[in-house]
């Protein structure tokens, strides 16, 4: 039974799933990294199933195809499983993304997600060389264009602060006001305490975080609860 199992498996299969495997982790490694919402089990998954519905379009239908060979009764489009993978990979890639506090959140990590689902296609299909340069493509995209336009722009900071008192609430409104700054949307909640206030603030990329928390924690009561 196990010699039958053994030379039933179509090795080539198993390693183009194999491949599909290690290119998608090689990509939510990195998602991981950086903290995301999809990481390495997500992207293994997206990148191997891709490779697998690949592989059942292109072959699956084999023994139907034989059977009807020579006539006109059996057609098949193998790229039709494909291109489904592409409309299904959209709703997992919809569910990443999230709008908070006006903010949108996730777009690259879907892209990437998207991305990787094509990888498992060309992987499914054969296409090795090309799936292993899309996958570095894919890792310069996130990891080393990051780093290169991390000095460029502004970043977002989202925020959560305690602040004690109205003039304490004016002054922070003052600091915010600067052209380093801009403060995308926020949400102000009167307290007995005080206020609390609810914020996404772009900063200058060029200025250090800790520059920005120091400026912060000389406002007299001022308590930050939460920033991400």
């Amino acid at each position: 039974m196990t010699d039958w199992i053994i030379n039933s498996i179509n090795w080539e299969f198993l390693l183009r799933l194999v491949v599909a495997g290690v290119l998608g982790t090689a990509v939510g490694l990195e998602r991981e990294y950086r903290a995301k919402e999809a990481g390495a089990r997500t992207h293994f998954l997206v990148c191997v199933g891709s490779a697998l519905l690949m592989i059942v379009s292109q072959y699956g239908f084999s023994e139907i195809l034989d059977k009807y060979e020579g006539t006109n009764l059996m057609r098949l489009d193998p790229a039709r499983i494909a291109a489904q993978v592409v409309s299904g990979i959209g709703f997992l890639g919809a569910g990443i993304i999230i709008l908070q506090k006006q903010m949108v959140k996730g777009l690259t990590t879907a892209a990437g997600i998207w991305a990787i689902s094509a990888v498992g296609l060309a992987v499914g299909a054969g296409m090795y060389k090309i799936a292993i340069a899309t996958t570095i493509f894919i890792l310069i995209a996130l990891e080393l264009m990051y780093s290169f336009f991390k000095g460029i722009g502004f970043r977002t900071l989202m925020l959560e602060f305690d602040v004690p008192t109205k003039e304490c609430l004016d002054e922070l409104s003052k600091l915010l006001s600067k052209p380093e700054y801009k403060v995308v949307s926020y949400h102000l909640e009167e307290r007995p305490t005080g206020f609390k206030i609810e914020a996404a603030i772009k900063i200058h990329s060029k200025m250090d975080e800790s520059a920005f928390f120091s400026k912060l924690g000389k406002f007299e009561g001022l308590i930050i609860k939460r920033f991400e």
